[in-house]
């Protein structure tokens, strides 16, 4: 195994980007179902909208160019090659910290905190508060896929995640993240607990507790840990469909996705409208449309549906088995959106901040970036 670190530079051929207009040209659409609402899935009149952006306003260059201003590098770990950034603070005193992203996420998501956390000063902020970032992508996902093999669990990332952070020369180091990321990061705090100072994540580190809840129980808790519970019931009764295409037949998913890129569009931005906040505003009116769509290709230009849901949602790992606590300061940083419960994730997490808003969604860096960043950086103060 080599230990080396390459620098990287996304730089698409321009037939791919023809091919995708191509493809949006030639797009076959579904006749849109009743009322052609949400609530059957991404809506199609939403979504030729949105396709006509894609086609004839967004430009991937831009895109590009954006993100080719940040340093890029691969590097093989397990097998596996592995695309991350590396942004260092022009602090040279500043605490390494490693975000890792979720599904239907990527690298993408962490763009509008990279300035902030790793130079303060340039952003209003205090300098004792920089961070040099390593953001990676998830094995599987973009330019860190497909995967080479079976097996990337979530212990298997962590334990990746560790050699990056020695590879890159840091004995100490925080962890943030949500959604897999949220899974992945406290696991990096179990996998080497001398070398991670804290754990951030939004969303709750879980674990959630086995439902339905008994009636004593479900009364013990307050209303926000009802309301939760009562949102995490309704999820497995209506959304839990994607999660069990993607962790049974991710194959068999992915010839649609990776052929199609309307498919691959309409995919992701159901997740997009479901969980951002509020809910019964279009995904574009919360994010911009840009960014979307920048996330988006970093799918479709990899191919990587199959090998994202493979790795997101094909876990070999027991579910529900407990995990130990391994003694790091935890913090959880829950938006409106999200279902975290203090009492049930300090049964295998030590939760040192808990900090419930009444805004904000599942993509926390994207919907609320200033209010993440605060956090992060109010968390990690006294650990460094």
């Amino acid at each position: 195994m080599s230990n080396d670190i390459h620098p990287f530079h996304i730089d698409i051929p321009q037939e791919q980007l023809n091919d995708l207009r191509s493809r949006l040209d030639a797009a076959r659409w579904p006749a849109p179902l009743p009322g052609d609402g949400w609530d059957t899935g991404t809506p199609t009149a939403w979504l030729r909208a949105l396709v006509d952006y894609w086609r004839a306003e967004y430009d991937w260059r831009a895109a590009e160019q954006q993100l080719n201003a940040y340093p890029q590098y691969t590097t093989e770990i397990d097998g596996q090659t592995i695309h991350f950034l590396h942004v260092r603070s022009p602090e040279a005193d500043a605490l390494p910290l490693l975000m890792t992203h979720g599904w239907p996420g990527s690298v993408v998501e962490f763009l509008d905190v990279i300035g902030p956390l790793t130079d303060p000063r340039a952003h209003g902020g205090n300098r004792a508060d920089a961070f040099h970032l390593v953001i990676p992508s998830l094995p599987g996902f973009g330019f860190s896929g497909p995967v080479a093999e079976a097996g990337w669990t979530i212990d298997r990332i962590a334990a990746a995640w560790d050699e990056l952070m020695r590879r890159l020369g840091y004995a100490r180091y925080g962890v943030q993240g949500g959604d897999i990321g949220a899974a992945v990061s406290p696991q990096v705090g179990r996998t080497a607990p001398s070398r991670v100072v804290g754990v951030h994540v939004n969303g709750g580190p879980g674990p959630f507790p086995p439902l339905p809840l008994a009636e004593e129980e479900l009364a013990s808790l307050t209303d926000l840990e009802r309301d939760r519970i009562r949102r995490i019931e309704a999820f497995m009764q209506e959304e839990f469909g994607y999660i069990a295409i993607q962790s049974t037949r991710p194959q068999t998913l992915a010839y649609g996705l990776v052929d199609s890129p309307v498919g691959q569009l309409a995919w992701i931005m159901d997740k997009f409208r479901e969980w951002t906040h509020p809910r019964g505003v279009d995904p574009d009116k919360i994010i911009d449309r840009d960014r979307l769509l920048t996330n988006v290709m970093f799918y479709w230009l990899t191919g990587t549906a199959g090998s994202a849901a493979y790795v997101g949602y094909a876990q070999d790992a027991p579910w529900g088995e407990p995990k130990p606590n391994s003694g790091v300061p935890t913090a959880a940083l829950v938006f409106a959106h999200d279902i975290g419960i203090r009492r049930y994730a300090e049964t295998e997490n030590t939760v040192t901040r808990w900090n419930d808003v009444d805004r904000g969604g599942h993509f926390a860096a994207m919907e609320e970036p200033v209010l993440l960043t605060a956090d992060i950086r109010e968390f990690f103060r006294d650990l460094r």
